[in-house]
């Protein structure tokens, strides 16, 4: 059954492909976006694969577009937009780390609260939060993102149990390192304040410590995912994608409980 699906953050990425999947598969799809060039590219994109896309402008940390947001009516609301920031958590400014958590956390949480108004009234809807695997393990030097999505899945995980009772469902999907730029532009971050004078964190230690990003999977495949978990009626509360990732996951659970210092 064709739903109406509004997705933040549809501009470049796994949202990006997800949105026009989804409009692809004969969902209405309303794919905000963070600046006003990526509504033009996204439309014409849309246009030329022949696939019928409402592609607004929607930054999710500017009050006036988050009103947009009041005036749309939707079945699913798909909380994608973030930002990605790495670098060693002992010596990020801390300003930095305020401002990812500004529009992961505290943004993310209010879109979110208001898809959650307008299912409450209609009693019924869904919202899904695309965390990643970072939210459910933490690595070394991206430890400032991992942050952010450890604090979504709680507010997930809250969220799903207070408004079960009111008919509303709650979800998240977890993607594990897909290659859309995404994850070498978090690697890149720290290179506009880290200064090897100023910080004892070595070099070649970040360095090394980011190696694991040199292997990325195919986005394609996450995409496909997406566009089958995000309108199916029922499916796990998480979805970690791929299952190595999830496996991974389940691995690293494990040994932090067994580590010792």
């Amino acid at each position: 059954m064709s739903k109406r699906i509004l997705i933040t953050g549809a501009g470049t990425g796994l949202g990006r492909g997800t949105a026009l999947g989804l409009a692809q598969a004969g969902h209405h799809v309303i794919a905000t976006v963070e600046i006003t060039s990526q509504v033009t590219s996204l439309r014409e994109e849309a246009e030329e694969k022949g696939i019928e896309l409402e592609v607004i402008k929607v930054n999710i940390n500017d009050p006036g577009d988050l009103r947009v947001l009041e005036q749309y009516n939707y079945d699913i609301f798909v909380a994608n937009a973030a930002l990605g920031e790495g670098g060693p958590i002992a010596e990020i400014p801390v300003q930095r780390l305020k401002d990812i958590f500004e529009t992961n956390v505290f943004n993310t949480l209010k879109t979110a609260q208001i898809a959650a108004r307008k299912f409450v009234k209609n009693q019924s809807g869904k919202i899904v939060f695309i965390s990643s695997i970072a939210g459910l393990s933490a690595a070394p030097y991206v430890g400032p993102y991992s942050a952010t999505k450890h604090a979504l899945e709680a507010i997930a995980q809250s969220m799903k149990e207070e408004l079960k009772p009111l008919g509303i469902q709650v979800a998240t999907i977890n993607p594990g390192p897909y290659k859309t730029g995404f994850n070498d532009r978090m690697v890149e971050e720290p290179w506009k304040w880290y200064d090897p004078k100023i910080h004892f964190t070595p070099r070649e230690h970040y360095v090394e410590g980011t190696k694991v990003f040199e292997k990325q999977f195919a986005p394609e495949e996450m995409i496909a995912k997406m566009v089958e978990i995000i309108p199916s009626e029922h499916h796990a509360f998480r979805t970690v994608w791929p299952e190595s990732s999830e496996k991974q996951v389940k691995d690293y659970e494990q040994k932090i409980w067994e580590d010792t210092i």
